[in-house]
């Protein structure tokens, strides 16, 4: 059995359309599970806090900081193995929409992604030639909180577990 459809997502002025069928969803579950090397006990945790936002989320403690931007909306950490591989985390107000078609889009948002606070997103995988990440969105309000981690293509299912649990432990202050 085959579902195919398409799913368009506005997120600020990208869109991002995924056509899925069960036979590609299948494969990417698998291919996100084939990475038996993750496992969140294996690894020491810190947790970044977001002083200006309230957001925070884990990372691998011996993961390196890049210097923190001066508006302090985030931070990226690097991973000691491979400086291309980095995850990151911001925030920012959203700019008020400027028509009804702006508002129509937002209020259509399909969301397809749970944290483990509760709180409903749309996580965003998009695999290239050279450069493959996972991007988590969440619009609460005034406000857009965002979560990314990237890696070149290459390496990206040796990422993927990892990205994914750092993705469901996100978490920003309570509404």
């Amino acid at each position: 059995m085959t579902t195919d459809g398409v799913k368009t997502y506005n997120l600020g002025r990208r869109i991002y359309a995924f056509a899925i069928t069960s036979s590609i969803a299948s494969a990417i579950a698998l291919w996100g599970c084939s990475t038996s090397s993750f496992k969140t006990t294996d690894l020491t945790w810190k947790t970044y806090s977001n002083s200006r936002y309230g957001f925070e989320f884990p990372y691998p403690r011996n993961w390196t900081s890049l210097a923190t931007p001066v508006n302090n909306d985030g931070i990226t950490f690097v991973s000691p193995r491979n400086d291309s591989v980095e995850i990151r985390g911001w925030a920012g107000y959203q700019l008020p929409a400027s028509s009804s078609e702006d508002q129509k889009a937002i209020k259509k948002t399909n969301y397809n992604f749970q944290t483990v606070q509760g709180i409903f997103g749309v996580l965003v995988v998009e695999v290239g030639q050279t450069v493959s990440s996972m991007t988590l969105t969440i619009t609460q309000g005034e406000m857009k909180y965002y979560w990314h981690g990237q890696s070149n293509s290459q390496e990206f299912q040796d990422y993927y577990r990892l990205f994914y649990y750092i993705a469901q432990q996100y978490r920003i202050p309570k509404s």
